[in-house]
């Protein structure tokens, strides 16, 4: 076989005769998907083998579907649909369950786990179709308890004020979160077909962070707020799940804590001032 040469940039042509990089799998890995039409549709399994490559993961498996959309029957059935951005672990948008547990998808390697593979979409949110769910119950949580700063123009606002070195640390651990929606996925308390479903931990971290920010702490009390009553704070039953599914390491457990601890004084405030 001819050796490959590098063409502009340094980027390898294969040269004539070379194999195709399907010729160059590892045999092949099984996939189990659990798949379903439309919202409304019952869902179905479907098996699936691609050819098995060093270091893949995941996301490359659907990718090896999406280009070549037959099952491991030899069937040719419709590609399976999947959400994925950045492949870095940062979007958080390929969040699905892999073996039973919810993770990103990117950062999953098939070498790590367990084979048949199993994928199934998020429990706690509705599916769209296959792999891909709805996440409006999550931006609507993120809009009950305020999950911003409400800074309003464009004009030089000068420079913001000085936060204390400790805080900034607490705060830029908290920021990390992607709103990939794992922490309200996997925790027990989180039941959709439920009244009034507890927000989780996601919304909750979010406006801690926001409080934290001497800026945002304007607007403290609306958050409180948000975070009384059915559905908020007080639902959670502190199983740690949130803390330890979150792929950025938050101690999500903790957020709700020091929530927890600021509403409280916000209520006892309340009280003596009446």
């Amino acid at each position: 076989m001819a050796d490959a040469v590098k063409g502009d940039m340094d980027i390898e042509i294969p040269a004539a005769g070379a194999h195709s990089p399907r010729e160059r799998a590892e045999g092949t890995v099984r996939l189990l998907i659990r798949r379903q039409d439309a919202p409304t549709s019952q869902p179905y399994w479907q098996a699936f083998d691609v050819p098995r490559y060093p270091n893949m993961n995941i996301v490359e498996c659907l990718m090896e579907i999406r280009e070549h959309p037959v099952d491991a029957e030899g069937r040719k059935t419709t590609p399976v649909a999947w959400a994925a951005n950045c492949l870095e672990e940062v979007c958080g948008i390929c969040t699905m369950r892999v073996n039973g547990k919810v993770r990103q998808s990117c950062a999953a390697l098939v070498r790590d786990l367990e084979e048949p593979i199993r994928l199934e979409p998020m429990e706690k949110f509705p599916v769209k179709r296959d792999l891909v769910i709805n996440r409006d119950r999550l931006f609507a949580d993120y809009r009950r308890v305020k999950a911003w700063i409400p800074i309003d123009g464009t004009h030089d606002l000068g420079p913001g004020p000085r936060i204390p070195e400790e805080e900034r640390e607490e705060g830029y651990w908290l920021s990390r979160c992607i709103s990939c929606g794992c922490c309200v996925d996997a925790c027990p308390q989180v039941v959709p077909e439920s009244e009034d479903v507890f927000v989780g931990a996601a919304p909750i971290t979010w406006a801690l962070l926001m409080n934290i920010h001497p800026t945002g702490d304007m607007n403290a009390s609306e958050r409180y707020d948000g975070l009384i009553g059915p559905g908020g704070i007080a639902d959670c039953a502190k199983s740690g799940n949130c803390t330890v599914v979150c792929p950025k390491e938050i101690d999500n457990l903790g957020s709700i804590a020091a929530m927890n601890r600021q509403i409280t004084r916000h209520l006892l405030f309340d009280w003596l001032k009446d």
